[in-house]
């Protein structure tokens, strides 16, 4: 049977830390076999998830070995889903379309490797628009962390001259053509069924993912009740300093393990 979150296959991967055993993982979401890849740290524990949702789409933007390491090591158990469509997982990569259901697919994946019954999610860029849908979607997250995050898909059309031929051949035209496809993709009218709590990081200086994302997420949040923080750089673009980057991530971290107490 093809049952969602089901693990089709396992095949060891080769870890940049010794400290953290690699997996790479082939598991069913929606009829379709699809790919990520899976970080636990070596060493025996009681461990946490964290469901990791990478930006870009195909190759840009791709999960890297050495990233979710960088998580395993702050004594979490990592996945992080390809989506369809990449690396050669089955399907086609829909932008935040049918294929947020590789996320939400990637949490049951993720249950099978915890002991600790405790999930969270981390996106960046084109992964906060995957991790708003699963935090709707699903009433077992314990917090969301949103750096750098895409909130809203017009919005990205909108500032993103680079990306619109892409968004028009995936998508299937501009939003005003086809705006049922960019409404389907729209989280913000959806967020007061989130449940978990809820950590917004973005640069002000961001010309990827403008600072616009994050509060128009941050005033939904607000409409809605929700219990959220946020952590802004006024000097910072999409891509942090490696010593700033390597502390945000201590930091977030060290966020996830105080929430749901």
């Amino acid at each position: 049977m093809k049952v969602d979150g089901t693990i089709v296959h396992r095949l060891p991967y080769p870890s940049p830390n010794p400290l953290v055993k690699l997996t790479e993982i082939v598991y069913w979401s929606c009829g379709f076999r699809v790919k990520g890849l899976l970080a636990e740290p070596r060493k025996e524990g009681k461990y946490e998830g964290i469901l990791y949702l990478r930006g870009g789409i195909q190759n840009i933007g791709m999960v890297r070995s050495a990233r979710i390491a960088q998580f395993a090591t702050q004594g979490f158990v990592v996945f992080a889903p390809y989506y369809r469509g990449n690396r050669g997982g089955e399907g086609r990569d829909e932008f935040a379309g049918e294929d947020r259901f590789d996320a939400t697919n990637g949490v049951e994946v993720l249950r099978q490797f915890i002991s600790v019954n405790r999930i969270h999610l981390f996106a960046f860029s084109r992964g906060g628009i995957m991790a708003l849908w699963t935090a709707v979607l699903r009433s077992d997250i314990t917090s969301v962390v949103t750096w750098s995050g895409v909130s809203d898909m017009v919005l990205t059309y909108e500032e993103r001259e680079d990306m619109r031929r892409m968004m028009k051949r995936v998508i299937g035209g501009n939003p005003t053509n086809v705006p049922e496809a960019y409404e389907l993709r729209q989280p913000l009218k959806h967020v007061s069924a989130i449940d978990a709590k809820i950590l917004i990081i973005h640069g002000r200086k961001d010309g990827n993912v403008g600072i616009e994302h994050a509060l128009r997420l941050e005033r939904a949040l607000i409409d809605g009740n929700k219990n959220f923080e946020t952590w802004y750089f006024k000097d910072y673009t999409h891509y942090f300093p490696s010593k700033t980057n390597r502390q945000t991530v201590r930091d977030l971290t060290d966020w996830m393990k105080r929430q749901g107490d």
